[in-house]
């Protein structure tokens, strides 16, 4: 063991942060007083610190095998000290890469996506309340000014993803993933529209038509529980809003999913399509095991793909990509609040998560997400993933007059109509 212990012992030597490791045996390397201490129960756990697996180390924490204390903050910064290299894979073989298409193919069937979905987004409703703000908008917000509060960047988000769709009162408008209706019900109360959306989420789909009575919106509102792939063609949107959804469609399944958005979208109407895009170019997970713990406690079935790629499926669809914008940074400072709120709630999380999960379960839960959010901040700060907004038309044909001469959709020639 004295190898694995030298190794362990030059690695926390460079540390950001100081961290104290408590070995079997009673015996500890690092600092007593450090920021971060942990502590594991057999030899094996320390193998896999030492090698820079800290998915594994993750799993391990969930699984109580390995204690962790110190702030998520300090905790992320070791982790990522940790790590023997970026865990952003390179290019990988076609081997590996026909493997992965047979995966996402046998994944992604109608009922493991619902099954996956409610895994997820059903895990408690009042669970997620104490960390998102009071819309429960579970997506990256937009801190159009510095000094926003999430609640306010998260408005900020939900207008600004309008305002690039131009809403008009009256149109037909189609939120797929439509979540706790957030951007539903704000594109519905402030700019008039027709709205439709969709969720595989049982409690989500609850919550969003018990919001719709309370509003009195039935005649402009309607939230379905409806996978996207069975939703009727026969009477096409105007515009179409996809926010974070299409990470679960799966990488086999991404040109139907455009081809399908294609079909409901009117020609010359607008789609936006809000969603985490990876780091590699070619489809794959982070690496580290960090890919393989999201898999199992957070996002079983998720499917991250370069931007490239969502382009050249949204073209092989008929889209036109007519603006796109990375937000990367704000959801870095969007999970860091969600996780700063989380800790600051503890007591009450694991207390609000025992009544559907009991005492083991809520404690499971409770420490993977802990680690989702925090190591999901990290991600997005040091660039392994990132999170795009790509606005496309579904062209009309029309070779429109006067200053938009040759465009073969209404699509403004500036983006200022976005910021004004």
């Amino acid at each position: 063991m004295e190898p694995l212990l030298q190794k362990l012992e030059s690695q926390l030597a460079r540390l950001p942060v100081p961290l104290s490791v408590a070995l079997p045996g009673n015996r500890k390397v690092g600092p007593p007083d450090a920021a971060v201490r942990l502590e594991f129960q057999d030899w094996s756990g320390i193998a896999t610190l030492a090698a820079g697996q800290i998915g594994k180390v993750a799993e391990d924490y969930v699984e109580r095998r390995v204690k962790i204390e110190g702030t998520m903050r300090d905790v992320m910064a070791v982790a990522a000290s940790l790590l023997p290299g970026s865990p952003v894979p390179s290019d990988t073989g076609w081997f590996t890469q026909m493997v992965r298409r047979a995966r996402s193919v046998a994944s992604h069937t109608l009922q493991k996506d619902a099954e996956q979905i409610r895994f997820h987004y059903d895990v408690s409703d009042d669970f997620y309340a104490l960390w998102l703000d009071p819309r429960r908008v579970y997506s990256c917000a937009y801190y159009r000014d510095a000094g926003m509060s999430l609640a306010e960047a998260q408005e900020a988000k939900l207008d600004h993803i309008c305002r690039k769709l131009m809403l008009r009162e009256g149109e037909r408008f189609l939120d797929i993933g439509a979540g706790w209706g957030g951007l539903l019900l704000w594109a519905a109360e402030n700019y008039g529209v027709q709205g439709t959306g969709i969720t595989l989420s049982k409690n989500q789909h609850a919550h969003v038509n018990r919001l719709i009575q309370e509003k009195g919106l039935q005649d402009r509102v309607k939230m379905l529980l409806l996978d996207y792939r069975e939703l009727p063609e026969s009477e096409p949107f105007d515009k179409i809003a996809s926010v974070g959804m299409f990470e679960h469609v799966g990488y086999a399944n991404m040109q139907g999913y455009f081809s399908k958005i294609y079909r409901l979208l009117k020609p010359g109407g607008i789609v936006l399509n809000h969603g985490i895009t990876a780091g590699c170019l070619e489809p794959g997970q982070l690496g580290a095991g960090m890919g393989d713990f999201i898999g199992k406690y957070i996002f079983p079935g998720g499917e991250l793909l370069h931007p490239s790629l969502v382009l050249r499926e949204m073209a092989s669809a008929g889209l036109e990509m007519v603006d796109t914008e990375n937000l990367r940074p704000h959801y870095a400072r969007t999970l860091w609040a969600w996780s700063d709120a989380l800790e600051e709630r503890l007591d009450e999380a694991r207390a609000v998560l025992e009544k559907s999960h009991g005492p083991e379960g809520a404690g499971t839960v409770l420490r993977a997400y802990r680690l989702y959010l925090s190591g999901c901040a990290m991600s997005f700060e040091r660039g392994w993933n990132a999170l795009h907004q790509m606005l496309a038309t579904r062209p009309d044909g029309d070779m429109h007059t006067g200053t938009l001469a040759g465009s073969q959709s209404a699509y403004p020639f500036t983006r200022d109509y976005i910021y004004r």
